[in-house]
């Protein structure tokens, strides 16, 4: 057998189904994996961003002592703030050191008998939790805590609590442990929203509701669903804003008296970006790799046909599939006649999974025979990760930024390769979401038909004068599509009026709002922004390193630096989790303890005062940012019983109906309206 069939062989084989995360797997081979007693999972969104804290018990069933491992996929700009272990009457808190001081420490409690902890960051994939020592028929408890930026979507907000793991082709996905995923008790996540803005609905797809406290006009509601799949579904929850609600700039702040802030600044522009009437010209570069199987590329298929049958007479598309190489099935662009949509349901309908997965080469074919003349929409659907042909993120990078193409990125399940595709979509100004099987399918046809075909904001930069800031992120981007919130961490000196500035093009045209804002002197409301900003730095440098822009060791300094000042767990630092005598022992100041209880303490003030918002722009008639005009909106037809009416007039089309797979068939939906 060849090098090559056998490469494709392996790719195929190791496609395994979808393993539950945030389950426990014994590391010594013979023994049971440890019984999950509970798992219940408290959600707190507020102002732009939201705290999860996890909190499961687990029971060693077996005979001799147990090192367990705990396995949860590492949501998008998460950071991991805090984690604690308690077993019986003992309790263990976590510290933020260096990787390799982390490993050592805990190697020498465990080799020593004792109880330890330690978390990891496993690059894009996962966080893993490893206990060591639990002894036959133990309790432990572990709990654990990590924030994460929410912007909203053309006036909707979508939470996930990833569960299920990545199902992807990667040899480093396949799991030879065996694994407990079904709780003898019950799942529960409890959400409790905090919006300053109205909101018309909250809902989710899956999840029995228990209780629940809505106010839903003053933006509040605290709801607790029990998941009866237990660990093996993602949790996804959406809520509303009301329509009709301004653009507008917010700001949030905090800062210590007498040292630097930090802020995050969310910018909604108050711009209806007109609809696409011309034709356009729209390519598909979608994965037929091995995890692809089991149905899912036939349903990707019919999901293409659907939406090239809705396509404008003036329109003309493209059908790129790739494995370990790329295939230009419809032969480059072709009118969107009755007749070539007939043939291409045809090809698509042959189409089967097999092979590895190159990416680099499905996007190399895209970018070829483009029409300068034309609008061009390059929409990429893949669940997988590139483990073939070209992996180089920098070699993505060059290739990306060769032609001016608006590209729609969509990430198929957990444990996909975010930072590649946030730098495919960076360098090219595209956008980029991901995708859960239990995502609310119509929601998502809606959100990003506007997107794709609409116009969009060029070359958008944001700058502040006034006060003094530095490390800002994502303060100028390429393209700001419809409904699209613009969010940027960053640092400031001092405290005074600042004017905040957006210089933009639209229709060829250039754009200059400003509004005038107030740094405060102090406020410490809201200190788990520094913890935020320090991932969005990470991801920053991260997407610099994948460019060229920056070197791999520079890069590996500033993660551990970085890691190490604001106690996040990243690719360079690990979180040890020990008794207060252990800590001590081993040297270990406790940095991250005096963190976890400001934030505990910020969140137990604000949980008794008004929901504060924080909207810099008003009323300031002069001058303002975009925000005088609503923002961008769909219909409530989202949250209603009935699926909404979707127009197919104009060039537009249902492109998300191109990632249907999420939904691998019906999804069981209760819809909650106030």
């Amino acid at each position: 057998m060849n090098i090559k069939r056998t490469i494709i062989t392996m790719c195929t084989v190791i496609t395994a189904a979808l393993q539950a995360a945030g389950t426990l797997s014994p590391v010594n081979s013979g023994q049971k994996p440890a019984e999950i007693v509970s798992h219940d999972v408290v959600v707190t969104i507020n102002n732009g961003f939201a705290q999860t804290e996890v909190n499961q018990q687990f029971k060693n069933i077996n005979d001799t002592t147990m090192e367990a491992i705990y396995s949860f996929p590492v949501p998008q700009s998460a950071s991991l703030a805090d984690c604690q272990v308690q077993i019986g009457e003992q309790t263990m808190d976590g510290e933020v050191v260096a990787k390799d001081k982390a490993k050592q420490v805990y190697e020498e409690e465990k080799n020593a008998g004792n109880n330890a902890g330690i978390a990891d960051k496993n690059g894009y994939q996962d966080f893993s939790f490893r206990i060591a020592n639990l002894a036959p028929q133990d309790t432990a408890r572990i709990t654990f805590t990590y924030y994460q930026p929410l912007p909203v979507d053309t006036g909707v907000c979508r939470y996930q609590y990833p569960l299920e793991e990545g199902n992807t082709d990667d040899i480093g996905a396949l799991s030879f442990w065996e694994r407990n995923d079904k709780p003898t008790g019950k799942t529960t996540v409890r959400i409790i929203l905090r919006s300053a803005w109205p909101v018309t609905a909250v809902r989710v797809p899956q999840g029995n509701v228990t209780t629940e406290q809505t106010d839903l006009a003053n933006g509040t509601a605290d709801i607790t669903y029990e998941l009866p799949e237990g660990l093996t579904k993602d949790f996804v929850f959406y809520y509303s804003l009301a329509n009709n609600l301004p653009g507008r700039l917010e700001v949030i702040p905090f800062k210590r008296s007498g040292e630097d802030g930090t802020f995050m600044m969310v910018l909604t522009p108050g711009i209806d970006l007109k609809p696409i009437t011309n034709g356009a010209d729209y390519v598909f570069v979608l994965d037929k790799s091995g995890s692809m199987g089991g149905g899912k590329i036939q349903t990707l298929a019919k999901g293409v046909a659907q939406t090239i049958q809705k396509m404008n007479v003036n329109d003309r598309f493209r059908i790129i599939t790739f494995n370990q190489s790329a295939n230009d099935i419809t032969g480059g662009y072709i009118p969107a006649s009755p007749e070539n949509i007939q043939k291409a349901v045809a090809m698509l309908n042959n189409v089967t999974a097999d092979g590895c997965t190159n990416i680099y080469d499905g996007l190399k074919a895209a970018l070829t025979k483009l029409d300068d003349d034309r609008v061009t929409s390059l929409v990429i659907v893949t669940d997988g990760v590139a483990n073939t042909g070209e992996v180089n993120p920098q070699a993505f990078a060059k290739l990306m930024s060769r032609n001016d193409i608006r590209v729609f990125g969509f990430l198929m399940g957990n444990s996909c390769n975010w930072p590649l595709m946030r730098t495919i979509c960076d360098v090219s100004g595209g956008f980029y979401d991901a995708v859960s099987n239990d995502d609310d399918i119509i929601g998502k046809i809606m959100l990003a038909k506007s997107k794709i075909t609409s116009e969009a904001l060029h070359d958008v930069k944001v700058s502040i004068n006034g006060v003094k800031t530095y490390d800002v992120t994502k303060d100028c981007v390429k393209k700001l599509y419809r409904g699209q919130q613009l969010v940027m961490f960053g640092r400031y000196k001092d405290h005074g009026e600042a004017t905040v500035t957006m210089k933009t093009r639209i229709s060829g045209e250039d754009k200059t709002y400003t509004c005038k804002m107030t740094f405060p002197e102090q406020d410490e409301d809201n200190p788990e922004l520094e913890r935020m900003f320090a991932i969005a730095q990470i991801e920053m440098h991260e997407d610099m390193v994948n460019q060229g822009l920056e070197n791999q060791t520079e890069n590996t300094d500033f993660v551990r630096s970085i890691g190490l000042k604001y106690q996040i767990v990243t690719d360079e630092t690990s979180l040890v989790m020990l008794t207060d005598a252990q800590h001590a022992k081993h040297g270990i100041d406790r940095n991250n303890q005096k963190r976890v209880q400001a934030e505990r303490t910020a969140q137990a003030q604000r949980k008794t005062q008004p929901i504060k918002n924080y909207r810099v722009d008003a009323p300031r008639p002069t001058s303002p940012m975009p925000a005088n005009s609503p923002a961008p909106q769909h219909s409530n037809g989202m949250f209603q019983y009935h699926a909404p009416h979707i127009s197919h007039g104009g060039g537009a089309m249902d492109v998300w109906t191109v990632v249907i797979i999420a939904a691998m068939g019906a999804v069981a939906a209760r819809y909650r309206k106030e």
